[in-house]
């Protein structure tokens, strides 16, 4: 991640050529920017790594007070198998949840993707977006995360991202990008009084 400015933008940014990004090519438009791509917080796996540890630790412990003879083997191969097991759905898969679950700010959206096998995803225009908070537990805010909630124009209005790394610095960047998207886009209060001249001026040119 990066924090800073750059003219333009008010934030520095990153195009999709420079951030490795897990989505297709043709999802970013051809003036789209990737500002922030995040994963959730390393804190998510440190159950899977503990699962990881005590059941390599239960198969060393086998491997050296099992009893000698025929019924060695029967243990080992049944600890060894549900030690795999266990590894597998409640260490690997975790892994590759977490590692499948992207957060990607750009300069015109927040994209949302997730799923390690089948594939959820979901935007919202930097234009929908009217308002977003974050919160911080007590034990959040030692690890540096969050929840970030965004609330935007639509049925599905609201989006909450959990476990955001430094998620203060994500609102406020968040924040530059939302005011950096509305001072590009044309002011109606500005375009109102124009049009109104121009229908007028088709008033007078009109025959009587």
């Amino acid at each position: 991640m990066s924090w800073g400015g750059v003219s333009g933008y008010g934030l520095r940014v990153r195009s999709a050529l420079e951030v490795p990004v897990a989505f297709p090519e043709n999802v970013l438009t051809e003036d789209e920017h990737v500002v922030l791509h995040l994963h959730p917080h390393w804190k998510t796996l440190a159950r899977p790594v503990g699962v990881a540890v005590f059941a390599v630790a239960v198969v060393v412990a086998a491997l050296m007070l099992a009893p000698d003879g025929a019924g060695r083997v029967v243990v080992l191969v049944v600890l060894g198998g549900s030690a795999l097991v266990g590894v597998l759905w409640f260490a690997l898969w975790p892994v590759l949840v977490w590692q499948a679950t992207h957060y990607l700010f750009t300069t015109e959206r927040v994209l949302i993707q997730r799923g390690a096998l089948s594939l959820g995803r979901r935007d919202i225009p930097l234009t929908r977006i009217t308002d977003h908070a974050m919160q911080q537990r007590f034990s959040e805010r030692l690890f540096g995360c969050g929840t970030l909630t965004i609330d935007s124009v639509g049925e599905r209005g609201r989006l909450v991202l959990c476990d955001v790394p430094q998620v203060g610095r994500v609102q406020t960047t968040l924040y530059e990008l939302v005011e950096a998207q509305h001072d590009r886009q044309p002011s109606g209060d500005a375009e109102l009084p124009e049009s109104l001249a121009e229908a007028q001026d088709d008033r007078l040119r009109e025959p009587g």
